[in-house]
Formats: C-alpha cells, sequence, structure tokens
C-alpha cells in the first residue's frame, strides 16, 4: 500500500539514480502494483501514529538527534554481523553446520522474547502501540541485534529490511523515554519518534533515505510528522555515508572483495576488468638473453616494450626497449637486470578501478596481465584504461538520461 514508496525504493536501491529514463515505468509499475492490490480488496498496512502532533522549530533538532543516535546503531548492526561472520568462517565449522550451531544460538534469545525472531508486522505494531518499560525495550533492542548478527553471520539466507525498521522502532521509542527521563517532561511523542527511528535506522542500514520517509508518509498519511521524520531520515544517511560509507547491501559486496559504494557501479564495474583491456599477443623475450642478443632481435623503433619471461616461462618483469640502448649497457648484461616491475602484475578478472589503483601505486606506463601460475596473457596502459573508464562514465551517464547508446565492446 505505499506505491511511492515502492518507487524510491526503485530509484535508490535498485537502478542507483533518479533518471528521466526510469521515470515512467517505474512509475507505471508502482501503481498498477497498488491498483491490482486495491482491486483485490487487500487492504493497506497503516502505521499507527498519534493522534495529534505539534512540530516546534527546536523538534527537527531533536528528531535530527535521533537520526545520528541511529545511524551509530546501524553501523553498529552491520559491524557486528560481518565480525560473527568473519569469526565463523574461520572457524572449523562445515558449511551444513553453521546453520545448524546458528539456530542452537537463537533458542536462549526466542525463549527471552519470541519478537527477536520476528519476520512480520505483529511484533511492529504491538511495539508501536504498546508502551513497555524502557529496561525491556532495552534489553529486546540488544536481543534483536544478536539475533540479526547470529542469523546472517551464520548463513542464514535474507537481509535486514524488515529487521531494520522493527529496531528502529525500538530505538526511536528508547530515545523518547530516556529524553523524557533526562528532562522529567514528555519532550517529543513516543510513537512519533518511534517511526522516525524505524525510516531513520532503515536509511541507515538499507542506504534508502527517500524510500523509508515515503514510507511513513503512505503508512500514516500524516504530512506533519513525515517533516520531522525527514530531519531523522538525512541526518542518519548522512552520517553513516561519511563515518561508513556503505549501506549494508554494498558493506556485504564490499567484504567480498568489490570496491562499489552504490548499486549503478557494480554491473560494468566489474565487467570492464583487465582482460578485456589488455592487449594480447606482446613481445616475449628470455629474462636470460643479453643486451647483445636483444638488440638484434628487437632494433630501436621495432616497439616500445618486451615482457621478459623466466626459464620457467613465467612473467619476470618488462623491459623498455630505449633502455637497453643506453649508454651505459654492456653487451653482455642480461636484460632481466633492466627490467621493471618484476613483481608487480595484473590478475585477468582485476576491475577497472583496482587497475586504475595499480597504475597510481607503481607509476608504471604499462602493467603485464598474468594468470596465477605466472603465464603472460597481455599488457595494460594506463591511458588505455583511462580512456576507456572515461567512456564508460560517459556512456553510463547518456543511459541515465535515457539517451539511446551503443555498446562499443
Amino acid at each position: 500500500g505505499a506505491p511511492l514508496a515502492g518507487a524510491f525504493y526503485a530509484f535508490e536501491i535498485v537502478i542507483g539514480a533518479y533518471t528521466p529514463a526510469a521515470l515512467a515505468p517505474v512509475a507505471v509499475a508502482a501503481l498498477a502494483g497498488a491498483f491490482v492490490a486495491d482491486q483485490a480488496g487487500i487492504e493497506a498496512y497503516l502505521l499507527p501514529a498519534a493522534s495529534t502532533i505539534d512540530v516546534r522549530a527546536a523538534d527537527y533538532a531533536i528528531y535530527g538527534l535521533l537520526g545520528c543516535c541511529c545511524a551509530m546503531v546501524g553501523i553498529a548492526v552491520m559491524r557486528l554481523i560481518a565480525s560473527i561472520e568473519g569469526t565463523v568462517k574461520r572457524s572449523p565449522l562445515p558449511l551444513w553446520g553453521r546453520p545448524v550451531v546458528g539456530g542452537l544460538l537463537l533458542i536462549p534469545l526466542a525463549l527471552a522474547s519470541p519478537q527477536v525472531l520476528s519476520s512480520g508486522h505483529g511484533a511492529l505494531h504491538l511495539d508501536l502501540t504498546t508502551h513497555l518499560p524502557l529496561i525491556w525495550i532495552g534489553g529486546l533492542l540488544t536481543l534483536k541485534c544478536l539475533a540479526s548478527g547470529i542469523s546472517l553471520g551464520f548463513g542464514f539466507r535474507g537481509g535486514l529490511f524488515f529487521a531494520s525498521l522493527f529496531m528502529g522502532t525500538l530505538v526511536g521509542a528508547l530515545f523518547a523515554g530516556l529524553l523524557a527521563m533526562a528532562t522529567g517532561v514528555p519532550v517529543i511523542d513516543a510513537t512519533s519518534a518511534a517511526l522516525a527511528g524505524m525510516a531513520a535506522l532503515a536509511a541507515a542500514v538499507v542506504g534508502a533515505p527517500m524510500t523509508m520517509a515515503m514510507l511513513v508518509l503512505e503508512g500514516t498519511h500524516d504530512f506533519l510528522l513525515t517533516s520531522v521524520v525527514m530531519s531523522a531520515v538525512l541526518v542518519s544517511s548522512t552520517l553513516v555515508r561519511q563515518w561508513f560509507g556503505y549501506s549494508f547491501s554494498t558493506w556485504r559486496m564490499h567484504l567480498r572483495g568489490e570496491t562499489i559504494k552504490s548499486a549503478r557501479d557494480v554491473g560494468w564495474v566489474q565487467n570492464l576488468n583487465a582482460g578485456r583491456l589488455m592487449r594480447k599477443g606482446v613481445a616475449t623475450a628470455p629474462a636470460g638473453l643479453d643486451a647483445a642478443a636483444f638488440r638484434q632481435r628487437f632494433p630501436l623503433g621495432s616497439g616500445s616494450r618486451v615482457v621478459l619471461i623466466d626459464g620457467e616461462g613465467h612473467y619476470a618483469g618488462i623491459v623498455q626497449i630505449p633502455r637497453v640502448y643506453g649508454d651505459g649497457v654492456k653487451p653482455e648484461t642480461a636484460i632481466g637486470e633492466l627490467a621493471e616491475n618484476r613483481d608487480v602484475s595484473l590478475s585477468p578478472a582485476a576491475d577497472v578501478v583496482s587497475v586504475m589503483q595499480r597504475f597510481d601505486q607503481t607509476q608504471a606506463d604499462e602493467l603485464a596481465v598474468v594468470t596465477a601460475d605466472g603465464q603472460v596473457l597481455g599488457v595494460v596502459s594506463e591511458a588505455f584504461v583511462r580512456k576507456r573508464y572515461a567512456e564508460e562514465l560517459d556512456k553510463r551517464q547518456r543511459e541515465l538520461m535515457g539517451e539511446r547508446v551503443e555498446d562499443t565492446d
């Protein structure tokens, strides 16, 4: 029952940008889905909200502080999951045994409160409509964070979308209660704070601030509440981006060795790798060849560089042809002594970003592409890599604006 939230989710998470080309199809899809559900008699889920809410100028700062708290909780949860997952991977547990152990660890948490296993709207609705003691809310939040970490860390499938919504309501309610305890009077409405916390923590974890703001708007039909929710969401999203740099989905990709930070970077960055950028059929020579024999084989003007191969056929560096003709090079000198980047090479699967980083580190003009067993596949030049990267950036930008772009590969 939230077509605007669904549309913004598509823009922020799936497509990765707000684009004129995607506006019409995404809007039609979202509205069609809501229309079909309505015609089928399915009632939209409405979030419980305060009957009246009075927003003052100071409330925006208070809800911004709530957004800051949600950002810190979101970062802590993401790091907790990464820590548990890393520990499990280093353990001797077999793959089939990891979910078994994770399930056993979840049993005492579920016995303390079944809400830690929540996967529906029941627990969320219950906590939004029932004013629970602060110590219970804090304990439930701790148990839910731990349960989420165990579930994902021990290999259960799924993510943190609903879990972040649920934990956000607990953070918001806890924030409102502690604020009232500190000042002696209720400063903000507990239900409104819970909804703002729900949106802010979900924005911190999922990385979709406008989606969460629209979710609250369509779930409560309260524009005034949405204004302060927007304050919490923007603060939370901005702080996570500055302090952590990733949403949960891109953080998980980062842990798997990816270098992307948003949805729109994933595909083409990985496809544009060293194997596709290299020039094949490069000139090679034995590393033990002396300078005199090298000069006979490769006269000046025949090329710019030669890839050297050792006695076992493995990569042994790159030598610049003009350097062999230098005044200080004796005829009996082994050209292997003149080689550059003997221990530096590229994997054919290395993406374009890591290739450019390697060029920055080595200050080389060309690098060899080598297999895992040391066999030379080709050579990549820095100028060509940066040219192709710039072309791809321009291509993606034009695609986002709705232009038809033909593949140059």
